[in-house]
Parts: C-alpha cells; sequence; structure tokens
C-alpha cells in the first residue's frame, strides 16, 4: 500500500518552513482507495515567491485547521504505507519536523518519483513534476497546488509499476507489509483477486516472486492454482504468503509481460529455462525457375521463418487457408506432392504456376503479399489494442522488425509523434518467443487495430 502525497509550504529557513496545504492519496497499486486534502495554518509568514507560485495566501489559510488538529488523519492515512512523492526527502522531512514539534516521532519509508523516473525513464531533458508529467502526456491540473501535484504523482507512479519488469517496487512493498497481513487463509487472498486480464505474481513472506502467470481471468486462474492437488500446486500453496497482479486490459501486452518478466526474474515454480513456446514456422525459398515455394518445417535456428506456430497442425492448417485465399498453387506451397498441376488447378484455384503456365513474376507477386503481412522483416508499426479502462487503449511498438515494448495512453492524449510514443514505451526485449507471441495473436485477432509507420 502506498500513500502518495504533495505538500505546499511556507518557503523560509531550512527546518522552519510550515505546511500551508497537504494532499494524501492511499493508493494499493491500482487505485485510489482513501484520501485526504487540506489546506493547513502555519502560524508563520508565507515568503511573497511562494504566494505568487502556490496562488496560497494568509488570508485563505486564517480559518485553515492547524497542524496538530490534521495529524492525527495524517498518522491514519499513511500507516502500513510506503509515503510516495516527487522528491520524497523533501516532503518527508517536512513531516517529519512538524511531528517533531508536536513530540511524536513520525517514521516511513519512502519512495521518490525521481529517482524511480531516473532509473525507469532515461534520457529525460528535465525530470521536474511539470515538465515531465507534458513529456509522458500526463494531465495536470491546479499545478503547485498538493491535490494537483499528488494526483500527477500518482499517475506517474502508475507508469513506474508499469515499467518497473523487475518488480523491485513491488516486491519491496511485500516485503515491508506488517506480518499479520503476510499470512492470509488462501481463501483470503482469491476474495482480493478482480476477475480481469493481466499477469498475477505470487510472492513468499519475504516479497520474493515464486510464480509468474497471464490469465484473461485471474481470480478464476489463481483459484485453480490453489485447489489442485497436483505437485507443484501443493507446493506453491505451502509457501505463498501474497498474490499481487496488473491490469493489462489486453491479452497481448498479458503474454508478453508473462514472457518477459520469467525471464527477467526466474521464478522457482516457473520453469527455469523455459522451453520455446513454438516449434513450427513457414519458411520461404525461390527454385531454379524463380517461383517463391512455401514449407512448413521445425523452428531450427538457421533459417529464419516469415512466421511461426506452437504445433505441425496450426501451421498446417493456417497455410492451407492462405493458398486458398491467395489463390495459390498448392504444389509451391508444400500442401499438395505432385509431380505435374495441383488439384487447385483442376478447379481453376489455381493459375498454373504448379506447370509454368504463369508467369513467375506474377505469381510472386501474391506469394510476397502473404510474406509481408505475416512477416516482422523491416516492418514498423503500432498495434492498437484494448486498455485498463474504456477510455485507454494500449500500443504495442515494432520498430524495423524488432519489438520494442508496450504502453498504455489516454484516448484524449493522441498519439502523433513516435519520438513521444517511445518515451512512453516499456522497453523490452526482442526474442523469438515475444516475436510468436505478437505473430500469434494478430493472426487470431483479425480485427486488431494496425497502424503503420
Amino acid at each position: 500500500m502506498y500513500a502518495i502525497l504533495d505538500i505546499e509550504t511556507t518557503g523560509g529557513k531550512y527546518n522552519e518552513e510550515g505546511i500551508t496545504e497537504i494532499a494524501i492519496y492511499k493508493y494499493d497499486g491500482h487505485e485510489v482507495v482513501d484520501q485526504f486534502i487540506s489546506l493547513v495554518n502555519p502560524e508563520r509568514e508565507i515568503q511573497p515567491f511562494v504566494v505568487n507560485l502556490t496562488g496560497i495566501n494568509s488570508n485563505m489559510l486564517r480559518n485553515a485547521p492547524k497542524f496538530y488538529e490534521v495529524a492525527k488523519r495524517i498518522v491514519e492515512i499513511t500507516d502500513g504505507c510506503i509515503l510516495v512523492a516527487h522528491n520524497a526527502q523533501f516532503d518527508y522531512r517536512i513531516l517529519k519536523t512538524e511531528f517533531r514539534r508536536l513530540g511524536f516521532d513520525f517514521e516511513r519509508k519512502t519512495l521518490c518519483t525521481v529517482e524511480l523516473s531516473k532509473n525507469l525513464i532515461p534520457g529525460q531533458a528535465s525530470y521536474s513534476l511539470g515538465k515531465l508529467a507534458r513529456a509522458l502526456g500526463i494531465p495536470v491540473s491546479d499545478r503547485h497546488r498538493a491535490s494537483g501535484d499528488a494526483l500527477a504523482t500518482v499517475k506517474l507512479f502508475k507508469m513506474l509499476l508499469d515499467k518497473d519488469l523487475d518488480k523491485t517496487i513491488i516486491q519491496e512493498s511485500i516485503r515491508l507489509e506488517p506480518k499479520h497481513q503476510m499470512e492470509p487463509k488462501l481463501l483470503d487472498i482469491i476474495d482480493k483477486l478482480p476477475s480481469i486480464t493481466g499477469v498475477y505474481y505470487m510472492h513468499r513472506e519475504d516479497g520474493k516472486i515464486i510464480y509468474i502467470g497471464k490469465s484473461k481471468n485471474i481470480k478464476k486462474r489463481v483459484n485453480q492454482h490453489f485447489t489442485s492437488q497436483n505437485p507443484k500446486s501443493k507446493r506453491i500453496q505451502l509457501q505463498v504468503a501474497a498474490v499481487t497482479y496488473e491490469d493489462t486490459g489486453s491479452e497481448l501486452v498479458a503474454l508478453l509481460k508473462e514472457s518477459e518478466e520469467i525471464k527477467r526474474n526466474k521464478p522457482k515454480f516457473n520453469r527455469a529455462l523455459r522451453r520455446t513456446i513454438f516449434s513450427h514456422g513457414l519458411f520461404s525459398f525461390t527454385d531454379e525457375k524463380g517461383y517463391i515455394n512455401l514449407k512448413v518445417a521445425k523452428v531450427n535456428g538457421k533459417e529464419k521463418p516469415i512466421t511461426t506456430f506452437s504445433n505441425l497442425k496450426s501451421a498446417k492448417s493456417f497455410l492451407e487457408k492462405k493458398v486458398d485465399e491467395h489463390n495459390l498453387c498448392q504444389k509451391l506451397s508444400g500442401t499438395y506432392k505432385t509431380e505435374s498441376n495441383c488439384f487447385n488447378y483442376t478447379i481453376k484455384q489455381c493459375f498454373g504456376a504448379c506447370i509454368s503456365e504463369e508467369p513467375f513474376n506474377i505469381y510472386n507477386n501474391r506469394k510476397l503479399e502473404l510474406i509481408n503481412k505475416y512477416s516482422f522483416n523491416n516492418h514498423n508499426m503500432v498495434i492498437i489494442d484494448r486498455g485498463r479502462t474504456v477510455d485507454e487503449r494500449s500500443a504495442i511498438l515494432i520498430e524495423d522488425g524488432i519489438f520494442r515494448g508496450f504502453c498504455f495512453y489516454n484516448l484524449n492524449y493522441q498519439i502523433n509523434n513516435i519520438e513521444v510514443l517511445k518515451t512512453l514505451i516499456t522497453p523490452m526485449n526482442h526474442n523469438r518467443d515475444a516475436q510468436h507471441i505478437i505473430q500469434s495473436y494478430l493472426r487470431r485477432n483479425k480485427r486488431l487495430k494496425v497502424l503503420k509507420l
């Protein structure tokens, strides 16, 4: 649990500043579950430059509560939470100073979104909240007011959690949770999980991830883990202390995150060396007469496939369908063995490439249309899929045939600049697993929106 906050102060000498406004949003990693926003009478003068910056003046604070009147609420809303702020060192120092004046020792773990942003979103021109928010398309209202800045920090922190593929933030959070929360019944864990599409993480008591999975219904899938009697599930049941999850909205994003994060985190109950999730590929070659031929074969790492499949049956089924759709020759596509013409030629669905009646250059154009559609080679495109909310979409970036990563964006913020998109993207590794996941998903979801760049 996180308490994301922002504080406005009077300015002045170090450790003599007073709080003029405070906003705290209690955030469970998915949504705001509680909030506290209040002006505060600092009982001292506000520096003129601060008045100009925030718009908060002494007249506005005359009837505002003093700090001791809101202190109990601050303690309650931050209890058991990690404090998150943009430049957390400043906000935490101010809070500790105010509590020290009351004779109370205020201690909380902290996270700074400036430091996290430098690690997870490197190369930004500025890491000030305003400029960083603009660069990332995060809307900010009431800039330099506690509520507006704290809400912008909530949105920034949500993006940073998405980009933290090593799950360092969430593992530390689990480790710091009070002991009594670390040993819930398995039914209690299931009860708190949603029936959404996403990735789930099973944690040990010390926060370490022991299993990562993906599901279109997280609650149902975790319930299957906890009720299964197979040896692996029983070992998981004995060791699991908490289950966290990430809502992805998109099944494609969930598949890609699962594959990437298993490789990064190497959970003990995911296979240590996860076998390749594809076995067969579609390959092309040109024969001595100049005709492009297709064949289905096992992926061997030497030849580069056009696209890949989980098994031989799905590869053959796909090729047979595409031969009919594009009026291709069965013989030159490896689906009909013969020394003469193919069967489709006799029913006028093949135009005679098998017996050299159709010129190879005309025939090859149709073959290339198929190859280019399903190959990653030199493609520059963005795949648009569902987001986590109605007004959000996910974007998967392919650049020069290389999978670069994914991001979420609000529909009100149109991405029309590739550089802005690259800033939002959570970078991920391009490998054959990721390529297979994307190609397989595109084949299964014909109505998916694909923007060519």
